[in-house]
C-alpha cells in the first residue's frame, strides 16, 4: 500500500493537479495575513484559516482521487491485492498532501503575517485545528471525486455546495454535533478554545471517518 500510495502522490505531482490547491492555498493566505495580525489574536487567525481552508483540502483530495482513470484503477486495485488496499492508498495519498498544504497554511503567518511570534500554545492549537480542517476536506473531496460523481460539473457543484452545507450547519444549534467550523472560529476569537477542542475534535473526526467510510463504500460498487 505504501508503493501504491507514492506511485498515486507521483501521478498527481506529474499531471500537475497539485498546482491548483496550491495556488488557491497561496491566494487565501495573501488575502488572509494581507494586513499584519495583531499579538494576541494569532489563534483567531489560525481558526479561520483552518475553518475556511477546507474547501482547499478537499479541492485538493478531489484533484488528486480524480487523476487517474477507470483502467489505471483497476491497474492499482491488481497491485494492491484488493479494492480495499487501492482505497485505502487513495485516501492515505490525499491525506499526505493536506498534510502538506495544512503545513504551509501554519507556516506562512510564522514568516509574513503575525505582528509578534504566537506563543507555542497557540501554535500547537492552530496545527490541530487545522489537523482537524483536513480531515474534513479529505473526507467531502473523496466523496465529490470522479470514482463517486462522473461528472465533473456535478463534483464541482457538490464540493462548494457542500462546503457552504457545512457553514451554515455550523451555525445553527445542531453545530456542535455536525463539523464544527463556526463553534471553533468562535471560540478561538472569545478566548475559550480549550474548553471546546474536545469535542471539536471528536466531532470532526467522527464526520470525516463516517465521510470516509462512505467513500469507500460507495467505491466497491463502481469501477
Amino acid at each position: 500500500m505504501i508503493r501504491l500510495t507514492r506511485f498515486k502522490l507521483a501521478a498527481y505531482a506529474r499531471s500537475h493537479r497539485l498546482l491548483q490547491p496550491v495556488i488557491g492555498l497561496f491566494t487565501m493566505m495573501l488575502i488572509f495575513y494581507s494586513t499584519a495580525v495583531p499579538e494576541g489574536k494569532q489563534l483567531a487567525s489560525y481558526a479561520d484559516s483552518a475553518g475556511l481552508l477546507i474547501v482547499v483540502f478537499a479541492w485538493a483530495a478531489r484533484g488528486l482521487l480524480d487523476t487517474e482513470p477507470a483502467a489505471q484503477r483497476l491497474i492499482s486495485m491488481t497491485a494492491a491485492g484488493s479494492r480495499r488496499g487501492e482505497i485505502g492508498a487513495g485516501l492515505l495519498a490525499a491525506l499526505a498532501v493536506n498534510l502538506a498544504l495544512a503545513a504551509l497554511a501554519v507556516v506562512f503567518p510564522l514568516l509574513h503575517g503575525f505582528a509578534a511570534p504566537p506563543s507555542a500554545g497557540d501554535l500547537a492549537r492552530g496545527a490541530v485545528l487545522h489537523l482537524l480542517g483536513l480531515s474534513a476536506g479529505t473526507a467531502l473531496g473523496a466523496l465529490t471525486s470522479r470514482p463517486v460523481l462522473p461528472s465533473p460539473a456535478a463534483s464541482m457543484l457538490a464540493l462548494f455546495g457542500g462546503y457552504l452545507g457545512l457553514l451554515l450547519l455550523s451555525l445553527t444549534p445542531a453545530g456542535g454535533f455536525a463539523v464544527p467550523i463556526m463553534p471553533w472560529m468562535r471560540a478561538a476569537n472569545a478566548g475559550t478554545l480549550d474548553a471546546v477542542l474536545l469535542p471539536v475534535s471528536a466531532a470532526t473526526l467522527l464526520w470525516s471517518a463516517a465521510g470516509a467510510l462512505v467513500y469507500a463504500r460507495l467505491r466497491r460498487t463502481r469501477p
